[in-house]
């Protein structure tokens, strides 16, 4: 039986992993923070250990002979101080290898994000791990995911570590928490259609992410990085309105053109930046990047090398999403 260490284990691909995991008869320790967290990763089968990223020994407690790590941990919001970007996605990634290597872990999977390959505003179709990262500086999510995915490829080999990156892109499931402020932002009048909705998206649901994940564990040769999707490209307005259509939300919006959308989510910065307004502009630089123009990835890679293959399409995620609880 493997023993594998999650970190992220309670967000929604952390959730998923640990269940996928142990569903494959892994034996899983969770990093949590809360003694609720714990109780809830009891109730699905894993040992909590409580701690944080930035805390070493805690750690290596939890890594101690394992077979493997998956580190899902990270700061993912598009409005946040760029300091605890730095501190959770740099820092708390390069603790977690140096704990890997000190504890002889054979093999780190680390889920990264197909949007580190963005840089400047333009259409990106059939994207390979060819491309290269990208550091905008308007960008702080995209751009530590990106050298935190680099850390990693960097670290493959030392110690007798073998590394992998997963790079998905947008993930979707049951309990995904983003559809909470779409959903907010349609009721209140908010919610436009950049470049009118019709830019075609990969999305990948959170099933076939962790088949993936634990795939690179099992079979990628280290130092290697893997776009992971459906299989499956849609524009966004077929995306949104399916998932929303899971919430019994419908969507009758006006369109924005990209450029003025980007104009707008400069200036919404600039308010929420210089009066130090609460919560997260309505629209931001880094999320119309992610969505406003063509950005699809290719499985390739992933199929060829580690056998992968999408284990849950469009059609029985939404049921699922639908479903009672």
């Amino acid at each position: 039986m493997k023993t594998a260490f999650v970190t992220g284990a309670t967000g929604l691909l952390g959730r998923h992993l640990v269940r996928n995991l142990i569903d494959r008869g892994w034996t899983v320790r969770a990093l949590h923070r809360s003694a609720g967290d714990a109780e809830a990763l009891r109730q699905i089968g894993a040992e909590p250990v409580r701690g944080d990223l930035d805390d070493p020994a805690t750690l290596r407690q939890g890594m101690a002979g394992v077979d493997a790590v998956f580190h899902a941990a990270a700061l993912f919001t598009m409005w946040a101080a760029p300091a605890d970007f730095e501190r959770v996605n740099i820092a708390g990634t390069a603790n977690m290898l140096a704990a890997a290597q000190a504890e002889g872990v054979a093999r780190f999977v680390y889920i990264s994000a197909a949007g580190v390959v963005m840089g400047d505003g333009k259409p990106m179709r059939d994207v390979t791990e060819d491309a290269p990262l990208a550091y905008p500086s308007w960008a702080p999510y995209l751009s530590t995911k990106a050298r935190a995915q680099q850390l990693v490829l960097d670290a493959n080999g030392t110690a007798g570590v073998r590394t992998a990156v997963i790079m998905p892109p947008m993930i979707w499931g049951r309990g995904m928490h983003m559809l909470d402020n779409i959903v907010a932002n349609v009721a209140e009048g908010r919610f436009r259609w950049p470049a009118g909705g019709e830019q075609m998206m990969s999305t990948a649901h959170v099933d076939n992410v962790c088949a993936c994940a634990i795939l690179a564990a099992e079979k990628s040769p280290g130092g290697r990085a893997y776009f992971v999707s459906d299989g499956r490209d849609q524009s966004m307005r077929a995306v949104l309105t399916g998932l929303l259509a899971t919430r019994g939300v419908t969507i009758d919006a006006a369109s924005a053109p990209i450029g003025m959308a980007w104009r707008m989510a400069t200036v919404m910065e600039f308010v929420w930046r210089t009066f130090r307004r609460a919560g997260e502009p309505p629209l931001t630089r880094q999320m119309l990047r992610l969505v406003g123009y063509d950005f699809t990835v290719s499985n390739r890679r992933a199929s060829e090398e580690l056998g992968y293959h999408p284990v849950t399409n469009w059609a029985d995620g939404l049921a699922d999403m639908r479903a009672p609880a």
